[in-house]
């Protein structure tokens, strides 16, 4: 690992913050983002840094201080902000307590803030306030997990890192650790790093660069006698190409993630979703076919900082069979139910330890592992998915070397649900997410006014969604625009609905992306102006395979797909007024269109025993959405403006003025329509809303 200290960087650091917050929290900030940056010492949040200067109270006093990372935040991108300070000599005052419960420790962090509205501080915040050197840096280095979690562990850490570093037995992190570390500095003076079993690693320092390098020299300590130690060979019993395993995850994927939807606190029966996340490379495909593979990998994590997103162990499919898909879902939910009925036993047995109202943790599992496929991470959203998978991949990084040296060896079970239900550990989780935020949608025609309406709409309501639209600069533009205001709960499928393959294989897409698919809206469609006389019968075909075969291609789709997930879904076709009230010279989108609506209908009926509902939206004259034209009015509108007499801005005001509400039709609206199905508000299917102002020609309402 290198060291990546700049005087340079660090200048810069100072220079930006030192006025607002003074050098030591510059330099604090730089190093953090140093350690933050390296996936190998610190991942999504772990971690802490600490540095003791002074504070300036409102009275002028200038009193000893430490400024703590705050609990979740990420070192990598770590602002003087996110690391609140907190009364020094208070904190150390509390050292001769003989116990801190953790509930009480956490009031006496946040009572000793120096401003209320500060971010609660690390849990291990009392460990730096306790070790007496100015800057204290504490990581979850994979190098130092893998000489600790190996049976004989600390014989391993001492012969690797030799007698400059203090080795402190596992305790769970909070006063009792805080206690048992700073006695162990005291019988040692004169080291500069602390390793925890099972837990990570700790340096010190004078100044920001020594604690930082500290941390460096001891880790590439670690690794090179790991280099040295490693010499079993990996015995692969069954190999699997890359290809293949990825050609799998499309058919694998919505059957787990549909076995991994949990029931919804909604009373409609609705299910909770995941959003579930492949880890899919040679050397993973290898670990899983090795010999001894379930042994060393349905083990517990390499630090009970991973506890909240991974679970204790992982699950694990034996033999699955890929070419039998009956067989296979079998296997795979007899696996989920397994592990469920083991999750909530071990919480059974150690119920004592966890603390009263407390939410328990959905007892599915939250990373599969399936040889010949590879693994699988689950997370309420993309988010909480990738720091499963990134944590899944380091860990297996880490048990494998262990393999390669050793034995492996985890917490017991008490200590792992003590960490696992801690109010603290909980807290960084959030609260309670929406009933829509694992949900994915499809949205088609997605690069149009009502299309990117929709999808912007969804996106609000916490859906992950699938822009699709024919490949193109359009589509590129929408994903890019929504990436920038909803981040990764956005992609971008190219997708023809007229091409039976490329339906298949956007459906496919999501699936590797994400796992599945919720809610499908059929939005793309075509328009044309043209008399029945003057129709040319070639040009009426062009709407009849976008508007309805299109139609038809995606409701098939869906259907296979969720028939496929097992735990329901949603469709919603976005019609028209012109299936009710049809319009001279629109003969071939109102009939194909009729079709479309009809085709959709029918669905209802057939797909109501998946749990899978089928609704229509029917707007009117819906002309752009944030600066998207319509295209079906670009079509449509030059030859209503001359018929009529009328600019642009006219027609709006024409189509705006035939409704009873006077009111003007915009893309969101149409969306609030869609939200309304997508939300299952009522026991609907079959059914249409009007979203045009009230035409009284458009009946039946």
């Amino acid at each position: 690992m290198l060291n990546r200290w700049s005087d340079q960087d660090a200048t810069t650091f100072i220079d930006r913050y030192r006025a607002a917050w003074g050098e030591d929290l510059a330099l604090r900030t730089y190093s953090a983002r140093l350690l933050g940056a390296e996936p190998g010492l610190v991942l999504h949040g772990g971690g802490n840094t600490s540095v003791k200067a002074t504070y300036r109270d409102v009275l002028g006093r200038t009193v000893p201080a430490i400024f703590v990372k705050a609990s979740g935040r990420d070192m990598s991108a770590m602002e003087p902000g996110d690391q609140p300070a907190l009364d020094l000599e208070y904190l150390r005052r509390l050292r001769a307590l003989a116990d801190l419960p953790d509930e009480e420790m956490v009031n006496e962090l946040r009572t000793h803030l120096f401003r209320h509205d500060s971010p609660t501080p690390s849990i291990e915040t009392l460990v730096h306030a306790f070790l007496p050197a100015r800057f204290v840096d504490h990581t979850h280095a994979d190098a130092i997990l893998t000489l600790t979690n190996q049976a004989g562990g600390q014989q391993i850490v001492r012969e690797a890192l030799g007698d400059d570093v203090i080795v402190v037995e596992y305790v769970k992190p909070g006063f009792r650790l805080a206690a048992r570390s700073a006695a162990a500095y005291d019988q040692a003076p004169g080291k500069r790093a602390m390793v925890w079993m099972h837990h990570g690693l700790v340096t010190w320092g004078d100044s920001a660069r020594d604690s930082y390098a500290a941390m460096i020299d001891v880790v590439n300590r670690a690794e090179a006698f790991i280099a040295r130690k490693a010499s079993r060979s990996v015995q692969v019993v069954s190999s699997t190409p890359v290809e293949r395993a990825e050609a799998r995850l499309a058919g694998v994927a919505p059957i787990v993630r549909g076995l991994l939807a949990g029931p919804s606190a909604e009373d409609d029966s609705s299910r909770a979703r995941v959003i579930l996340q492949p880890l899919i490379t040679g050397e993973v495909l290898d670990l899983l076919g090795s010999e001894g593979a379930r042994d060393l990998l349905v083990t517990p994590p390499l630090t009970t900082d991973h506890l909240i997103r991974t679970k204790a162990l992982p699950a694990w499919v034996n033999e699955p069979a890929y070419d039998d898909p009956v067989r296979l879902r079998d296997q795979l939910a007899g696996a989920v139910t397994t592990y469920a009925e083991q999750y909530q036993a071990y919480l059974q047995r150690h119920a004592a330890l966890v603390p009263d109202g407390l939410g328990r943790f959905d007892p599915r599992p939250t990373v599969i592992l399936m040889p010949g496929l590879g693994a699988l991470s689950a997370g309420r959203d993309v988010q909480a998915s990738t720091i499963a998978l990134d944590i899944t991949a380091h860990t297996m990084r880490v048990k494998a070397a262990i393999g390669r040296m050793g034995t492996y060896r985890g917490l017991s079970d008490d200590h792992l649900v003590a960490m696992e239900y801690q109010t603290q550990q909980h807290a960084k989780l959030g609260g309670q997410p929406s009933s829509l935020t694992g949900r994915v949608a499809l949205v088609t025609g997605a690069a149009g006014a009502i299309g990117s309406g929709v999808s912007s709409s969804l996106l609000e309501h916490g859906y992950h969604v699938a822009v699709t639209d024919l490949p193109g600069p359009a589509l590129d533009g929408l994903a890019e625009d929504l990436r920038t205001l909803f981040g990764p709960r956005v992609i971008g499928v190219p997708l023809d609905v007229t091409d039976a393959v490329s339906v298949r294989e956007g459906f496919e897409a999501i699936s590797r992306a994400w796992g599945g698919v919720d809610l499908v809206v059929v939005n793309a469609g075509i328009a044309l102006v043209s008399s029945l006389t003057d129709m040319a019968l070639e040009a009426f075909r062009r709407l009849e395979r976008v508007n309805v075969e299109g139609t038809l291609l995606l409701l098939a789709e869906a259907a296979r797909h969720f028939t496929l997930q097992g735990s329901g879904g949603d469709i919603v076709l976005v019609s028209t007024k012109n299936v009710f009230a049809p319009g001279a010279k629109f003969g071939a989108y109102s009939a194909t269109k009729a079709a479309a609506h009809q085709l959709a209908r029918i669905a209802s009926l057939e797909m109501a025993d998946l749990d899978v509902r089928v609704n229509m939206v029917s707007p009117d004259a819906v002309f752009g959405h944030a600066g998207r034209k319509s295209g079906l009015w670009q079509e449509v509108g030059p030859d209503r403006m001359r018929a009529r007499g009328l600019d642009e801005a006219g027609l709006e005001n024409y189509y705006r003025s035939r409704n009873l509400l006077k009111a003007r039709v915009t893309a969101r609206h149409v969306a609030n329509a869609v939200m309304f199905f997508a939300t299952r508000q009522t026991p609907t299917t079959g059914a249409t809303i009007p979203v045009d102002g009230g035409l009284p020609d458009a009946t039946p309402r």
